[in-house]
């Protein structure tokens, strides 16, 4: 990170950022251009890892490419306005990075992934268990393997 002093260490930091998140990009390897989506998403800390569950069509480029390459990135950012210094004009945000492996999951743990994506898009009235019942989406957990973050003023 070339401005250390706006790196983010704190784990604790981290979770709130992410939890603060509405929508995540995941990029995923394509040829010849990566391919970046924006996604709602849920997601859980267990110990030392975080996963993240984003929900799609059981058909797709998503998956297809997750099947050539399960090797994955996130980004999630937050901007909180524009900041005049005076001089210039600068953004105030907090972002995180986060490199992983994603994999499509089924059974119990599509039900679990559509849980935690329904109660981060604070949509918990629906059930997860009937949705995983219509058999027309697919849940992909992205285990994460390392994530920076930073922030610039807050």
């Amino acid at each position: 990170m070339r401005k250390s002093k706006r790196e983010v260490t704190d784990k604790t930091e981290i979770l709130k950022l992410i939890d603060e998140c509405d929508t995540i990009r995941l990029g995923l390897h394509d040829e010849p251009y990566p391919y970046i989506v924006p996604l709602s998403f849920g997601w859980e800390n267990i110990g030392d890892t975080i996963n993240f569950y984003v929900h799609c069509a059981k058909e797709g480029k998503k998956l297809d490419l997750i099947g050539k390459n399960a090797n994955v990135c996130i980004e999630g950012d937050i901007l909180d306005g524009y900041v005049d210094m005076g001089h210039s004009v600068t953004a105030d945000y907090k972002s995180f990075i986060a490199f992983g492996k994603a994999e499509q999951v089924f059974g119990s743990q599509l039900v679990h992934g559509l849980k935690l994506l329904l109660k981060h898009c604070k949509t918990e009235n629906y059930s997860a268990e009937e949705c995983a019942a219509l058999g027309i989406t697919a849940v992909v957990k992205i285990t994460v393997e390392k994530i920076s973050a930073k922030k610039r003023f807050n």
